[in-house]
């Protein structure tokens, strides 16, 4: 067994803690507002990195959208004119095909990006439902004969 397993081990036995997703999500959704602020204060050959690093992210991401783009336009298919055939203005649309697809990597990313934003609401068990739980039910505190609950 190899031996730098343990942590993904323990993750398999003992499952995550219950706020991992949301911690996950608000960490993901602070890294925009650190990046801006690296951004704004790195000096330096390590400014030059993270811009340049920055400046590649941005540039493949334009590209995606792009061939995003070209993948749900229509265009027109040159064929050769019959004849006797019907003016494109009487009939009701040019005959299009589809552009070209995306490949199926670029496609699974763009899910990915897309399944990022979907945030996944932990049930909540019917503990509202059970008035036992100490939780959802007012507490009296004081003394008794005053009738103020919190």
């Amino acid at each position: 067994q190899p031996q730098g397993d343990y942590i993904e081990l323990h993750q398999k036995r003992h499952g995550r803690r219950m706020d991992y997703e949301e911690r996950k999500r608000k960490k993901e959704a602070r890294a925009v507002k650190k990046n801006s602020k690296d951004a704004r204060k790195l000096l330096g050959a390590k400014g030059k990195r993270f811009a340049k690093k920055r400046y590649a992210e941005k540039a493949q991401m334009k590209k995606t959208l792009k061939m995003h783009d070209e993948s749900s336009s229509r265009q027109k298919v040159d064929d050769d004119v019959e004849e006797g055939a019907i003016p494109s203005y009487l009939l009701d649309r040019d005959p299009t095909q589809r552009a070209k697809v995306l490949s199926n990597t670029i496609k699974q990313k763009r899910k990915e990006k897309a399944g990022k934003w979907d945030v996944p609401l932990p049930k909540v068990s019917d503990l509202l439902l059970k008035k036992r739980c100490s939780k959802f039910y007012a507490l009296a505190s004081g003394k008794p004969s005053s009738g103020r609950e919190w």
